[in-house]
Protein backbone atom coordinates (compact mmCIF):
# COMPACT_ATOMS: atom_id res chain seq x y z
CA UNK A 1 0.00 0.00 0.00
CA UNK A 2 1.45 3.35 -1.04
CA UNK A 3 1.92 6.03 1.56
CA UNK A 4 -0.18 9.11 1.11
CA UNK A 5 1.69 12.10 -0.24
CA UNK A 6 -0.91 14.52 1.02
CA UNK A 7 0.13 16.46 4.07
CA UNK A 8 -2.07 18.60 6.23
CA UNK A 9 -0.94 21.85 7.69
CA UNK A 10 -0.72 21.82 11.45
CA UNK A 11 -3.74 23.33 13.17
CA UNK A 12 -3.22 26.57 15.04
CA UNK A 13 -4.11 26.92 18.70
CA UNK A 14 -7.19 28.88 17.68
CA UNK A 15 -8.32 26.05 15.41
CA UNK A 16 -7.94 23.53 18.25
CA UNK A 17 -9.84 25.89 20.55
CA UNK A 18 -12.62 26.21 17.95
CA UNK A 19 -12.88 22.43 17.68
CA UNK A 20 -12.94 22.05 21.48
CA UNK A 21 -15.51 24.80 22.00
CA UNK A 22 -17.61 23.37 19.19
CA UNK A 23 -17.62 19.92 20.77
CA UNK A 24 -18.55 21.36 24.19
CA UNK A 25 -21.37 23.52 22.80
CA UNK A 26 -22.71 20.65 20.70
CA UNK A 27 -22.60 18.41 23.78
CA UNK A 28 -24.50 21.05 25.79
CA UNK A 29 -27.17 21.13 23.09
CA UNK A 30 -27.52 17.34 23.11
CA UNK A 31 -27.39 17.04 26.91
CA UNK A 32 -30.35 19.42 27.11
CA UNK A 33 -32.51 16.57 25.79
CA UNK A 34 -31.23 13.80 28.09
CA UNK A 35 -33.23 12.83 31.21
CA UNK A 36 -31.23 12.98 34.42
CA UNK A 37 -28.79 15.50 33.00
CA UNK A 38 -31.68 17.87 32.33
CA UNK A 39 -33.96 18.14 35.36
CA UNK A 40 -37.72 18.35 34.79
CA UNK A 41 -37.30 17.23 31.19
CA UNK A 42 -41.03 16.51 31.04
CA UNK A 43 -41.51 20.31 31.33
CA UNK A 44 -39.26 21.02 28.32
CA UNK A 45 -41.06 23.48 26.07
CA UNK A 46 -40.20 24.50 22.54
CA UNK A 47 -39.55 28.11 23.56
CA UNK A 48 -40.61 30.70 26.09
CA UNK A 49 -40.49 31.15 29.83
CA UNK A 50 -42.88 28.24 30.40
CA UNK A 51 -40.13 25.69 29.82
CA UNK A 52 -39.36 24.28 33.25
CA UNK A 53 -36.43 22.09 32.20
CA UNK A 54 -32.99 22.90 33.60
CA UNK A 55 -29.68 21.56 32.32
CA UNK A 56 -27.73 20.24 35.34
CA UNK A 57 -30.57 21.62 37.48
CA UNK A 58 -29.26 25.17 36.92
CA UNK A 59 -29.58 26.45 33.35
CA UNK A 60 -33.13 26.91 32.05
CA UNK A 61 -33.40 25.34 28.60
CA UNK A 62 -35.94 24.81 25.87
CA UNK A 63 -35.88 22.96 22.58
CA UNK A 64 -34.93 26.23 20.86
CA UNK A 65 -32.16 26.96 23.38
CA UNK A 66 -30.73 23.44 22.96
CA UNK A 67 -30.87 23.72 19.16
CA UNK A 68 -29.10 27.08 19.35
CA UNK A 69 -26.27 25.60 21.43
CA UNK A 70 -26.07 22.67 19.02
CA UNK A 71 -25.87 25.02 16.03
CA UNK A 72 -23.11 27.07 17.68
CA UNK A 73 -21.27 23.83 18.41
CA UNK A 74 -21.60 22.50 14.88
CA UNK A 75 -20.35 25.81 13.48
CA UNK A 76 -17.31 25.70 15.79
CA UNK A 77 -16.49 22.20 14.56
CA UNK A 78 -16.93 23.14 10.91
CA UNK A 79 -15.07 26.43 11.21
CA UNK A 80 -11.97 24.91 12.82
CA UNK A 81 -10.69 23.97 9.35
CA UNK A 82 -8.85 27.26 8.85
CA UNK A 83 -7.42 29.80 11.23
CA UNK A 84 -9.42 32.62 9.62
CA UNK A 85 -12.70 30.73 10.01
CA UNK A 86 -11.88 29.75 13.60
CA UNK A 87 -11.20 33.40 14.41
CA UNK A 88 -14.53 34.38 12.84
CA UNK A 89 -16.28 31.70 14.90
CA UNK A 90 -14.89 33.14 18.11
CA UNK A 91 -15.51 36.78 17.24
CA UNK A 92 -19.05 36.39 15.90
CA UNK A 93 -19.95 33.67 18.40
CA UNK A 94 -18.61 35.82 21.23
CA UNK A 95 -20.58 38.84 20.08
CA UNK A 96 -23.71 36.68 19.75
CA UNK A 97 -23.28 35.34 23.30
CA UNK A 98 -22.74 38.87 24.61
CA UNK A 99 -25.95 39.90 22.82
CA UNK A 100 -27.73 36.97 24.53
CA UNK A 101 -26.36 38.21 27.86
CA UNK A 102 -27.71 41.73 27.24
CA UNK A 103 -31.02 40.22 26.10
CA UNK A 104 -31.17 38.21 29.33
CA UNK A 105 -30.55 41.33 31.40
CA UNK A 106 -33.25 43.34 29.64
CA UNK A 107 -35.99 40.70 29.53
CA UNK A 108 -37.71 39.53 32.71
CA UNK A 109 -37.63 35.77 33.31
CA UNK A 110 -41.40 35.30 33.29
CA UNK A 111 -42.43 37.43 30.29
CA UNK A 112 -43.30 36.13 26.80
CA UNK A 113 -40.37 38.17 25.44
CA UNK A 114 -38.09 35.63 27.18
CA UNK A 115 -38.47 33.24 24.25
CA UNK A 116 -35.16 31.37 24.67
CA UNK A 117 -35.62 31.11 27.88
CA UNK A 118 -32.75 32.43 30.00
CA UNK A 119 -32.43 32.61 33.78
CA UNK A 120 -29.67 34.19 35.89
CA UNK A 121 -27.22 31.25 35.54
CA UNK A 122 -27.80 31.35 31.76
CA UNK A 123 -26.99 35.07 31.74
CA UNK A 124 -23.74 34.51 33.64
CA UNK A 125 -22.85 31.67 31.25
CA UNK A 126 -23.59 33.79 28.16
CA UNK A 127 -21.44 36.63 29.54
CA UNK A 128 -18.58 34.21 30.30
CA UNK A 129 -18.81 32.53 26.89
CA UNK A 130 -18.99 35.85 25.08
CA UNK A 131 -15.98 37.35 26.82
CA UNK A 132 -14.04 34.09 26.62
CA UNK A 133 -14.67 33.65 22.90
CA UNK A 134 -13.63 37.21 22.01
CA UNK A 135 -10.60 36.90 24.31
CA UNK A 136 -9.50 33.68 22.59
CA UNK A 137 -9.91 35.25 19.15
CA UNK A 138 -7.57 38.06 20.17
CA UNK A 139 -5.15 36.02 22.28
CA UNK A 140 -4.62 33.17 19.81
CA UNK A 141 -4.39 35.26 16.64
CA UNK A 142 -0.84 35.68 15.35
CA UNK A 143 0.82 39.05 15.59
CA UNK A 144 2.27 39.59 12.12
CA UNK A 145 3.55 42.87 10.73
CA UNK A 146 1.76 44.29 7.71
CA UNK A 147 3.26 43.37 4.36
CA UNK A 148 5.33 46.10 2.75
CA UNK A 149 5.83 46.82 -0.91
CA UNK A 150 8.72 44.87 -2.47
CA UNK A 151 12.04 46.66 -2.58
CA UNK A 152 12.66 47.84 -6.17
CA UNK A 153 16.45 47.82 -5.75
CA UNK A 154 16.57 44.02 -6.00
CA UNK A 155 14.87 44.05 -9.41
CA UNK A 156 17.18 46.49 -11.25
CA UNK A 157 18.33 43.90 -13.78
CA UNK A 158 14.80 43.29 -15.08
CA UNK A 159 13.43 45.63 -17.78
Amino acid sequence: MAASTLTRAARSGLQWASLSAGILLLAAGVLGFIPGVTHNLHHLGFAGPGSGAELFGKFQVSVLHNLLHGAFGASGILMCRTHRHARSFFIYGGVAHLALWVYGLLVADDTPANFLPANHPDNVLHLSLGLGMVFLAVLLSPRTPKATAPNREHHQGAP
